[in-house]
């Protein structure tokens, strides 16, 4: 049931859905978030009041940052009270990520932060931008008969589908069909009429308020495991100063080769306190430690299991872990539990 007294904050940080072709070169750049209602003269006829925040300068998503996470739950924090729900216009490259950060950024929500974007610029007659930016408005406001929210939750919603933020990936370059939430069902799915999973929704405990974090540490990386990888590439890796977490890239359930130079120079980074984390390669699935004597291997040494979490959330989460200054000892607990439902730990 959509809120006609509702309102949404709509906040542009740049991206696909927001660019215009220059005449010139053909090539694509960013203009101002105003135009955008000019090439979308739908808003105008929505039944609820929609208001707009954008960044000073408007940002590639290839150039997002934790900064700039912070500077997007600033926004939402300052005006929390003052909206339903918010809606963030983000580029599709890097929107995954951004999600999964803002999952763990914003505990407690009670409201939705719905991502969206497109793959075609708004001005163009065949963009998918329009009926992304439409429809996620709508979930943004759209409400029970009790007047409670439907999605209080971090979501991407593209090309029909609701998702989980922490749960999403980009899938391809080219396609309408950008992002897959491979190991977790969608939230909902807009046809003739949006059909919820309301068994699936996220929410915060009964009464607990929200919170909003700004912290990140970004001393974490990832190292995809490929067969060949060198024992002087991987040295260099273990031995970057300060580094914190690692989202290590296994093979398949999670397994990564036995060489004893290999298993040894992981084993040195757990030691010096560096939290690793095992996710699949693959696209769907789960790492399953116990299952093949490759992974037992990782987990003997102290590599943790990810279980099914995307990439993206694992960088994200110990991005936030690390920035609340936990010791690696409580980063690495609270990296075997859900926090924010971003994976699934039974096997």
């Amino acid at each position: 049931m959509l809120d006609l007294n509702a309102s949404v904050l709509l906040i542009y940080t740049g991206g696909t859905i927001g660019m215009m072709e220059d005449e010139e070169t053909g090539a694509l750049k960013s203009f101002n978030f105003n135009y955008l209602r000019a090439h979308v003269p739908e808003l105008v006829r929505l039944k609820f009041h929609v208001d707009s925040a954008q960044f000073k300068q408007p940002i590639d998503s290839s150039d997002m940052e934790p900064r700039k996470w912070a500077e997007l739950v600033r926004i939402i924090e300052i005006n929390y009270d003052r909206y339903d729900g918010f809606v963030i216009l983000h580029g599709t490259d890097t929107m995954a990520y951004s999600a999964a950060a803002l999952s763990f950024m914003l505990e407690n929500l009670n409201k939705p932060v719905i991502f969206t974007g497109s793959q075609l610029p708004i001005g163009k007659i065949r963009t998918d931008g329009k009926e992304n930016l439409i429809t996620a408005l709508e979930i943004a406001v759209d409400k029970n008969s009790f007047g409670q929210v439907f999605v209080p939750e971090v979501c991407i919603f593209f090309q029909n589908l609701l998702m989980r933020g922490n749960r999403t990936t980009k899938i391809n370059a080219a396609n309408f069909k950008a992002f897959n939430s491979f190991n977790f069902p969608v939230l909902a799915e807009a046809g003739t009429y949006i059909r919820y999973r309301h068994d699936l929704i996220h929410r915060p405990p009964e009464g607990a308020k929200p919170k909003f974090y700004y912290l990140l540490d970004p001393n974490v990386t990832i190292i995809k495991l490929f067969p060949g990888i060198s024992e002087e590439i991987l040295k260099a890796i273990i031995n970057i100063p300060n580094l914190k977490g690692v989202v290590l890239e296994t093979y398949g359930a999670g397994n990564a080769p036995c060489m004893c130079w290999f298993l040894s120079l992981l084993e040195e980074g757990v030691k010096k306190g560096i939290v690793m984390v095992n996710v699949t390669q693959c696209a769907s699935g789960s790492v399953e430690m116990n299952r093949y004597l490759a992974g037992k291997s990782l987990k003997d040494i102290g590599v943790l299991s990810g279980y099914d979490m995307t990439t993206e959330a694992a960088v994200a989460k110990l991005m936030f872990l690390f920035g609340q200054r936990l010791t690696p000892q409580e980063v690495k607990r609270q990296m075997t539990v859900s926090i924010a439902g971003e994976m699934n730990t039974e096997s």
